[in-house]
């Protein structure tokens, strides 16, 4: 049984706002990326996202012992290394989780079990990059015996969570934990006071490589108040269902201020199956937001532009840039799964 957490005066900012960098871990030799030409390609896709990140704000690349020449080469001058033990890429979900109290940094080391201790997970090295990171920012970290990622929460920075009920109510992850046990955990470890739940992921995320069911590939807040949402509107696909599903539960939301949330509906991009004949989970909801800029998943599809014509009417300041996530896809995550934010204080 889960002991009762203290609460702290600590709280996670929200994505919009000031970052002192992003962090992102660099890919190297794993069952994700299983053969020379799917690293290579893994490689140039990260390295694309890192570039586009750089231009707003500074980038530090974790990457494993034996990787930086070959790295900094894809990366160029203006991304910092550092090297440190890995299994894999993906920062959002093995990273810290940084949380202020207005004043100071603190991090948020999540226990991680590798998406729910999944038959290709690797994490001897993945579950200690928290507190490493935390470590080279100078920031105390803060263990939680929750298993949690940070793809699997998403804050509006007044008091609101959005969480999934297979994440972090699964088995794979916190047998025993009960739903009160769960909220009130996050709670005091991002400062929030409302938990939002919705029920599922998209199909394709409890695939070979999926994380059980993220939030941030499904809905996120992009001010208070206000979620975009993935909308499938082809019938033939399941998730056209699925996301009907989660449509409805956000719509019948309030927030930690009692505000009905606003739900923008951005559709899915028009492809429906990847080569293997398997149903994608591309989407455009799995963005990052860094200092002046938005960061948007591109799929070589019709929906792009519409896709971003969206996100520039919701952020008119920042610049949309797209970056191609295809490959990123295909081991698991998107763009907002490989960075991963430190606020500036």
């Amino acid at each position: 049984m889960p002991a009762t957490p203290t609460p702290t005066p600590f709280r996670m900012p929200p994505e919009w706002a000031p970052h002192e960098r992003t962090w992102m871990a660099w890919p190297g030799p794993n069952p994700t990326f299983a053969s020379e030409a799917e690293l290579d390609e893994a490689c140039r896709a990260w390295a694309a996202v890192a570039r586009a990140v750089r231009r707003f704000e500074p980038v530090t690349m974790v990457v494993g012992p034996g990787q930086e020449e070959g790295a900094a080469a894809l990366l160029g001058p203006d991304v910092e290394l550092v090297v440190r033990p890995l299994d894999d890429a993906w920062m959002r979900d093995i990273g810290p989780t940084f949380v202020t109290d207005g004043r100071t940094l603190a991090a948020v080391d999540w226990t991680f079990n590798g998406w729910g201790a999944q038959g290709w997970a690797r994490w001897e090295s993945d579950q200690h990059i928290a507190r490493a990171v935390a470590e080279l920012t100078g920031t105390p970290a803060h263990s939680s015996p929750l298993v949690n990622e940070g793809g699997a929460i998403h804050v509006d920075g007044e008091g609101t969570v959005l969480l999934t009920e297979t994440v972090q109510l699964g088995e794979e992850r916190n047998p025993g934990w009960s739903r009160e046990q769960v909220e009130a955990e996050i709670h005091a470890r991002l400062g929030t006071e409302k938990a939002i739940w919705l029920p599922r992921g998209l199909t394709g995320d409890y695939g070979t490589y999926g994380t059980l069911g993220h939030v941030d590939i499904v809905a996120a807040f992009v001010r208070p108040g206000t979620v975009v949402a993935h909308v499938q509107p082809h019938p033939a696909h399941p998730d056209h269902e699925v996301s009907q599903e989660l449509l409805a539960v956000l719509r019948a939301a309030t927030d930690a201020k009692g505000r009905p949330l606003e739900v923008i509906e951005v559709p899915a991009p028009t492809v429906l199956r990847d080569e293997d004949g398997e149903w994608v989970d591309y989407s455009y909801i799995n963005h990052y937001l860094c200092n002046d800029g938005v960061v948007l998943c591109a799929f070589d599809d019709p929906r792009d532009e519409e896709a971003a014509a969206i996100f520039r009417g919701l952020f008119p300041d920042r610049t949309v840039t797209l970056v191609d996530a295809r490959t990123i896809f295909a081991g698991g995550g998107g763009i907002h799964c490989i960075t991963q934010q430190q606020p500036k204080i």
